[in-house]
Parts: structure tokens; sequence; C-alpha cells
């Protein structure tokens, strides 16, 4: 495995394990505990008229929210389950997969059941944030008009500038664009090592909920909560683009830093389809209905599942010259306990 090639990247990992291990066992205000690499648990809530053609039926997804959200936290009603979580000091984001669009990525009817219950749970509007990287997705995918609808805030982690005293460090080669932070400074030392995390993490979200797509990525399996949270929330990207093996190892590393994982609260999979080809292109001919909704504090073991579910319609469809997509980058995130990769010890509880 990647870690495995030097020394340095054995204590790299072990560091980076014992520093999560300290920010999840200091998070206050509700935060739910990173789930131990021993099992993880998942709810799964399906319900067979959550899709119509594609399209989601918006009441079904709002009663699988809410059964989701009891499975998840073992309260009896949606506002004791909210309250198990989040404060009312919070400024609660919702991560969303907005670059594939409003069929492939996130679905805006999952997110919106969920900040609708959360606002007649008696928290603020005013203190939930839905974002993704760039504002351009965000527009194109429907998410500016939701955020209106609810009078709640939509933000790109891009438009909210990079903070400088916060990064992820690594000598790999940069290919910095316009908006990165050290864009322009060529002649300065050391420019482009850093991937600076936004000051929507660092200086306004305090609780995460990851609300990720079954979407197929051609390097990382899947375009999940790992790879959308990771590369959501820094600038200098770039330079891991196309790197299966470096990615592999670099979004782990930043999924750990203060600003990221450990402000994660719980994650939602929105497996109401599963597109297991395309990427960020739409092709529904590539994709199936699954009518699911998964919930889990282990958001390695929600991408372990979508993994699963990806693999197993392409090897049902695959061509002769079609392989398996082989990533080392779930086992890497269970190397520093991050979560659960290993599907035998995930338990599933069904609703109903």
């Amino acid at each position: 495995m990647n870690w495995m090639r030097s020394l340095n990247g054995t204590i790299v990992a072990l560091g980076l394990a014992v520093l999560f291990r300290a920010h999840a066992s200091e998070s206050a205000g509700g935060a739910l505990p990173v789930a131990s690499t021993n099992r993880a648990a998942v709810t799964v809530v399906y319900d067979p008229l959550a899709t119509d053609a594609f399209s989601p039926n918006r009441g079904v997804v709002r009663k699988m929210v809410e059964s989701g959200l009891l499975g998840l936290t073992g309260k009896s009603t949606p506002e004791e389950a909210w309250r198990s979580v989040v404060s009312t000091n919070d400024m609660v984001g919702f991560k969303v997969t907005a670059g594939p669009g409003p069929v492939s990525g996130t679905r805006t009817s999952v997110v919106r059941a969920l900040v609708e219950s959360l606002i007649q749970s008696g928290f603020s509007p005013d203190r939930i944030i839905v974002w993704d990287k760039r504002m351009a997705d965000l527009r194109s995918g429907g998410w500016t008009i939701l955020a209106s609808d609810l009078g709640i805030h939509c933000e790109g982690s891009e438009e909210s500038d990079w903070d400088s005293t916060k990064f992820y460090e690594s000598p790999m080669p940069a290919r910095l664009i316009a908006g990165d932070l050290e864009f322009g400074l060529k002649n300065k030392e050391g420019v482009g090592r850093r991937s600076h995390v936004t000051r929507l993490l660092t200086q306004r979200i305090t609780k995460i909920i990851s609300v990720a797509p079954v979407l197929s990525h051609n390097f990382t399996g899947v375009n999940g909560h790992l790879t959308g949270l990771a590369l959501g929330s820094i600038d200098n990207s770039l330079r891991f683009a196309g790197e299966p093996d470096r990615l592999a190892e670099v979004i782990p590393e930043i999924c750990a830093l203060d600003d990221l994982m450990p402000k994660v609260v719980f994650g939602v999979s929105d497996a109401l389809i599963c597109q297991y080809r395309g990427e960020e292109t739409t092709l529904l001919h590539y994709a199936r209905a699954l009518n699911e909704l998964r919930f889990s504090r282990d958001l390695v073991a929600l991408d372990a599942l979508a993994m699963a579910d990806v693999e197993s319609a392409r090897a049902e469809q695959r061509s002769g010259t079609e392989k398996p997509r082989l990533t080392d980058l779930y086992a890497n995130a269970e190397l520093i306990e991050m979560g659960v990769a290993n599907r035998d010890r995930i338990d599933i509880h069904r609703i109903p």
C-alpha cells in the first residue's frame, strides 16, 4: 500500500491516527464520536416509491429522512434526534456534491427534507449553510433556489476564500490556478506545497453533515463522502487530479485536518440512484434506482457500501476490457482509524 512505501509514510499515518483520535475526543456541542475501526453501524431506509423514473418523490423522501434520523440516533422524535447531534449555537453546514448536477449529484429533495426537519425542530435557518466548492455548480444544481425557499445560506468554499493559517502540506508539484491562495506568487519559496482550507470551515461552520450520492469516480471508486469533503474544502487541488495512488493517500490525510472530519456529526448517502459509470456526466443508461437513504456517523463505511453498489452494477455489464476499479483510499482511511472499510464489519440496520 502507499502508506508502507517508506518509513516516513508510516510515521505520518500513525501520527494522523493519534491526532484524529484526540480531535474526535475533544469535539463538543453534541458531536457524535467517530466509529471505532472494530465495527461500524449504518441505518438503511428503503422505500420502493422513493423515485419514479429517476425523479425523487419529495413526500416519501421526507418520511425516509425522519426514519433514518431516528434509526441513527436511537431517539423517539426528530427533535430529540437533532438535539443529540447539534446545538442551536452551531453553524451547521450541509456538504453536498453539486458538480454532477441535480440528477447524478446530491439530490435537493434529500437535503430539503433534512433542513426542513432541522428547522421544524427549532433550529434557526440563519445558522444553516448548504455548501460545495464552487458557487457555479451550486447555482446550476438548484441549490441557490433551495436556499432561497428555506431561508438558509448557500455558499461555495472557493468564494469564501482560503485560510492562510490552515492547510495541508505536500511536496507534490503545484498546478496553481486563479482562485488558489498562492496563485501568482511564483518566486516565493515553497509556493504550491500547501493546499489551504476554506474559511467557511475554519471560521464559520462548526458542524458538518455530509450528503453524498452513490456515483462512480474513475480514480477514487466513488465520488462520495471522503472525496467530496477533502477536495471540496481546499485550494490547490489540481496537483492531485488524475493520480489515483496519490489521491488514495492524500484524501484521508486532508479529511483528518482539524476543520474537516472532526467536525462531521454524521453522513447521509443519497442512494436513491446509483450511477455506476460517467462520473460528473449524467448517464442514466448507466444508472439504477436503489431507493435507499443510508445514515451513519462513519463516512468510510458509507463510501465502502457505495463502492460495493457501483462495482456490483458494473460487473453485470462489464465489457471484456473493463477491470474493477481498485483503490487503497478506504483501506488507508481505516488505517488512520477514520472508520471501517471492511464490509464484513459494517452492521446494517434496515428500515422497514
